[in-house]
């Protein structure tokens, strides 16, 4: 089994590239912006002709959600045409893809978890490209899983859990949106999931069902308490005040509802989904020891 990770240097690539170790029968190989550039369709055709790959993790996007405002054409080509590129070179060589989206896709205006089903409407251009992107998938290689996620956050990269301890740490006291709620979900569980996923497929090649999926861990918390839980359970002495969105207005607006209903995931590939406070507490005794 080989398996091709784009987008390795992110949380997601970067915890997948932990979990290697251990699924020593498989092999792995790690690409990023510097050695496959996914916006190039013939570089994409060149790097994977002849190398026998099983599966492509699609885990590269342009995740900077404010300043894709601005810049849409770099957030265009990155989230919308390259995993159309991927999508087409991998039904060429009938590669599996799995390509990771987002809760941005949604208006945010739910009062109850979001099926795979329910209807999209991104409020940015984040949400709008990387819908685009999943369309692409769609279009181009219909045999692929697409995963949409949510708040994501792990030991790599920065994030809103580093964050909150870099700040709390410095002032001792800050204000967190408390009117913007989802299901803080730690890298590891979903490149966990993810493998999982091509487990159960390596398996019996018909375990593989494509479509949409939702995954982010079981739960539901404000940023507000988000913050509360990463300081209680790191021991930081820090005061958090409960903020309004308009008290913190940022260039895109962000969903004000962002939980999911896993239930496909799970019953579809036998993923587990841990708790969300549970997650957390993992990820910050993995930031003890860093």
């Amino acid at each position: 089994m080989r398996i091709l990770v784009s987008g390795a240097y992110g949380q997601l690539g970067s915890e997948i590239k932990t979990l290697r170790s251990e699924y020593p029968e498989w092999d792995f190989l790690f690409t990023d912006v510097d050695n496959l550039d996914i916006t190039d369709e013939n570089a994409v055709d060149q790097f994977i002709a002849g190398k026998n790959i099983d599966f492509l993790i699609n885990c590269a996007a342009y995740t900077a959600v404010d300043k894709a405002e601005s810049d849409i054409e770099t957030a265009t080509i990155v989230n919308a045409l390259a995993p159309g590129i991927l999508a087409k070179v991998t039904k060429k060589y009938g590669i599996k893809l799995i390509h990771i989206s987002t809760d941005y896709v949604f208006a945010g205006d739910a009062c109850e978890p979001y099926s795979e089903e329910d209807d999209v409407n991104p409020q940015g251009v984040y949400g709008r490209t990387k819908l685009d992107g999943e369309r692409n998938v769609q279009a181009q290689n219909p045999e692929s899983v697409i995963i949409r996620t949510a708040w994501l956050y792990s030991v790599y990269g920065n994030n809103f859990v580093k964050t909150m301890l870099r700040v709390g740490r410095e002032r001792g006291e800050l204000g967190v949106v408390f009117d913007q709620v989802g299901s803080p979900t730690n890298a590891a569980d979903l490149a966990l999931a993810i493998l999982d996923v091509i487990g159960l497929s390596e398996k019996e090649p018909k375990n593989f069902v494509p479509g949409i999926y939702h995954f982010s861990n079981e739960g539901v918390a404000s940023w507000y308490d988000f913050a509360v839980a990463i300081f209680e359970m790191a021991g930081v002495e820090c005061q958090v005040s409960p903020l309004t969105s308009d008290q913190f207005p940022t260039p895109t607006k962000r969903p004000h509802y962002s939980v999911l209903n896993k239930s496909k995931i799970r019953n579809t590939f036998e993923v587990r989904i841990p708790y969300w406070r549970d997650s957390l507490k993992v990820c910050l005794q993995r930031l003890e020891k860093i």
